[in-house]
Parts: structure tokens; sequence; C-alpha cells
């Protein structure tokens, strides 16, 4: 089977879930820790090189308070557990915004934890705008180097996408690194996930012709 090096994560569907169980919206987002994790362990255990995990969107903070709260809150419990795997880590996302955790701070820079391995990318507070305001301010900049003026400048292409909760959109997810990433949503809400998700994604992809616009 072919396997994608990067796969980059959508975890959409938290608030819904939560409504369908008869709860608040707020609380569905702690339920995302655990199959976080556990993807995890399943893209290290079958070999992929680089994940890539959207928290949250600067326009995310728009919403209610009570949930601005909580999603923040699982993003910080998110990287702290992480932060206990083996893993090259890196949290990106507007820092200057005082809706960035200052938790979080420390992870900004990528660093190695365990005994590393897998390239591991947290966006928090990410917005598509900010990660590209540099190339705003240049008047020619040459395809091999745009990647030196983006805020997310170690980030490599990313080869498969899948979002879970069923929409059907980026949602500005790393826009430059996935322009010719293969795009897998899944109906199910990220609380709900199973490994047999993964693997039916990874199957799929396995399927998909790689032309890269040729």
């Amino acid at each position: 089977m072919r396997i994608p090096e990067h796969i980059g994560i959508i975890p959409d569907g938290n608030r819904r879930w939560a409504q369908k169980k008869g709860l608040s919206k707020e609380k569905g987002y702690n339920q995302g820790l655990n199959p976080g994790l556990e993807l995890f362990h399943l893209c290290k255990k079958i070999g992929i090189k680089e994940l890539s995990y959207y928290g949250f969107t600067m326009d995310n903070t728009k919403r209610p308070r009570k949930q601005t709260e909580a999603f923040s809150n699982a993003c910080v419990k998110a990287v702290q557990l992480l932060a206990k795997e083996d893993a090259l880590l890196r949290v990106i996302g507007n820092t200057s915004s005082a809706k960035f955790p200052q938790e979080l701070l420390k992870y900004t820079k990528r660093q190695q934890f365990g005994q590393g391995g897998i390239k591991l990318n947290f966006l928090v507070n990410y917005g598509w705008q900010w990660d590209l305001v540099n190339l705003y301010k240049r008047k020619k900049i040459s395809q091999k180097n745009i990647n030196n003026y983006l805020k997310s400048n170690d980030v490599s292409k990313v080869d498969l996408i899948i979002r879970w909760g069923g929409r059907r959109r980026l949602s500005g997810f790393l826009p430059v690194q996935s322009v010719y990433a293969d795009f897998y949503v899944i109906d199910d809400y990220w609380p709900d996930f199973k490994p047999e998700h993964l693997y039916q994604a990874l199957a799929w992809y396995d399927c998909q012709d790689i032309t890269l616009g040729g």
C-alpha cells in the first residue's frame, strides 16, 4: 500500500456530537483528546512521517466564551499529552493574540520529545492570512523559496487530509502545503473516532492518481 508521508487532520464535529448526546456544545471538546492520541499511535505504527492537527482557528475565537475557553483548554491538554510521546513537536499559531494559550508558548519552537521520530504540527489560533502575511510584503518570490516566507515555514507538503464531521471544506487549513493534497471526508463526528476511519482513508488514498497537475 502507498502510504502518505504527511497527513493533515481536521477533527470536526465536537459540538454536534455533544448536542446529539444532550450536552451543551462546549462539552464536546474534551471528548476529542483520546481520539487524537489514539490516532497518533496508529500513524506512528504505520510509519507516517509527519502529522498535522487542526486545533482551532482565529475565526473560531468568535464563538461564545464558554466554547472558546473549552476548545482552548482542550488544545492545551492535547499538546501536553503529545509532548509525552516520541515526537518532533511544534505548535503553530498567532502568538501575538490574547487568544493564544500562554501555556503553549514554550512549544512554538520545534522540540524533540522522547526519542523524537514523527514530525508533529499542532495548529492553535491559526489563520491562513496570518500564515501568508509575509508573502503580501514581497512583490516577487520564486516558487522554490515560498516556504521561507510562511509562518508555518518548516511544515512539509500535505499528501492526505482527513476531515471528520462530514463537512466538505478545508477551512483555511495550511493552504500552501495542502494545494495538491487528497481530501477524504468521514461523516462520523471526531469524538466517535475509530481506527477503521484511518484505515479506510489510507485505502482510498492508495487508489488515487498522483499527477501534481501534470
